[in-house]
């Protein structure tokens, strides 16, 4: 126990040094729960779980429900055979344009995608979306995003109303049993509160409609992504749909390390498992499933145009810092520098299926002018600040980007 003491007070001042960029200090984080677990190694205790064993890991149907989720990476045919079921009622309609949307994670960064949704809203181009994806903190816009823009006002409240201490609570027994640092359960009643019977029923008829709501999640004994059907959730007769919604919007915002990992049960053989799941940034920071993009391909004549609306919840552009040479600042670095070029080479992969499939693509991310810092993770001064910034640029005709970095150039050219 003196040990973790020394270990967090050793490491606090630095922790209160590091000029964050925006984000939950994911890196610094990292850091203290790295050198916490050296000085606690061998006095940790973590709850034992039953573990799905490797021959069942492919198992993808939980108990009581059928059809509602996939491989994030899974081939294209399985993926189809889950989610497009519905894909013809929506084909159907009559002659119109199909539009996709794709939110990414960023932690307090989300308030940027908040507010460019609002502010879309009130400048009244916001198109209903056929499609939408979401992780992490992305995961928790894309519910609201999904019904459209009668529910901007809770939008706007989720991410200016409330701050850390609504979020999560530093959790000094989970350090101790080595589970986590930090305690989720406001986070999890404040998603209990925004994700009601009403909401469930409401997401249930626009899947019944042939509108599609995924949000990603991470299993960390396969070491794959994994994508919801909220709708089919929805849609099911499950008494424990509601519980099983909230549960993967929790565990899709979930940092490993910080926060413990969200139990999924299933059943293979009449016995019980648990899978670990985390954060779909892990895997993805964006996603879009390519096969996703064939939605409505059953009667073309019906479609005129497919456009997809990318949010990245963070900065795109190089940010320079000053970075000392210590084990906290460096490792904090890194891992950012990580975290942008994985999302970096998510667009890129999302923009090369768009162009190959005939796509109109187009990027929001937060401008490089953008100089607020936050004191504290999920600021609430700073979440305001950013989240009013997405809404002025959005409600005055937002000029997306055609391309990722780098292939903006060749974008124009071949437009």
């Amino acid at each position: 126990m003196k040990r973790i003491r020394r270990a967090i007070h050793a490491f606090d001042p630095k922790l209160r040094d590091v000029r964050p960029d925006g984000r939950l200090r994911r890196a610094a984080l990292f850091g203290l729960i790295c050198a916490i677990a050296f000085s606690a190694a061998g006095c940790a205790t973590i709850s034992p779980r039953n573990v799905l064993p490797q021959a069942s890991a492919s198992q993808i149907d939980l108990e009581g429900f059928h059809n509602i989720r996939f491989w994030g990476d899974a081939p294209v045919r399985d993926i189809e055979a889950t989610v497009m079921l519905d894909a013809p009622r929506t084909a159907a309609r009559s002659s119109r344009d199909l539009n996709f949307l794709a939110i990414s994670g960023g932690a307090e960064d989300g308030a940027f995608g908040a507010g460019l949704l609002v502010g879309w809203s009130d400048a009244g181009t916001r198109p209903a979306f056929d499609l939408v994806t979401g992780v992490s903190s992305g995961a928790l816009i894309a519910p609201f995003a999904f019904l459209g823009r009668e529910h901007d006002g809770q939008l706007r409240e989720i991410f200016t109303k409330y701050g850390r201490k609504d979020i999560f609570a530093y959790n000094v027994h989970g350090l101790i049993e080595g589970s986590a640092l930090a305690d989720d359960a406001p986070l999890a009643r404040l998603i209990e509160k925004y994700v009601d019977d009403a909401f469930i029923q409401e997401i249930a008829r626009e899947r019944i409609k042939g509108r599609i709501l995924l949000i990603g999640t991470t299993n960390l004994d396969t070491q794959r992504p994994v994508l919801w059907d909220m709708g089919r959730i929805a849609m099911s007769n499950n008494r424990d749909a509601i519980a099983l919604f909230r549960k993967i919007l929790l565990a899709s915002a979930t940092l490993p390390g910080v926060f413990a990992p969200v139990r999924i049960q299933v059943q293979v053989g009449g016995k019980n498992y648990d899978e670990l799941h985390v954060d779909g940034g892990v895997t993805r920071q964006v996603f879009i499933a390519p096969s996703l993009f064939s939605l409505g391909s059953g009667n073309r004549r019906a479609v005129t145009t497919r456009r997809l609306y990318v949010i990245r919840n963070g900065k795109i552009d190089p940010e320079w810092q000053s970075v000392s040479e210590n084990v906290l600042s460096i490792t904090q670095r890194s891992i950012a520098t990580l975290i942008k070029n994985q999302g970096i080479g998510d667009l890129y992969r999302i923009y090369s299926i768009a162009r190959r499939d005939g796509i109109d693509f187009n990027l929001a991310s937060i401008p490089s002018d953008f100089s607020d810092v936050s004191a504290e993770p999920f600021d609430q001064r700073y979440m305001n600040a950013l989240f009013d910034r997405g809404y002025d640029l959005a409600s005055r005709n937002y000029s997306w980007v055609k391309a990722p970095p780098g292939l903006e150039l060749a974008a124009r050219l071949h437009n």
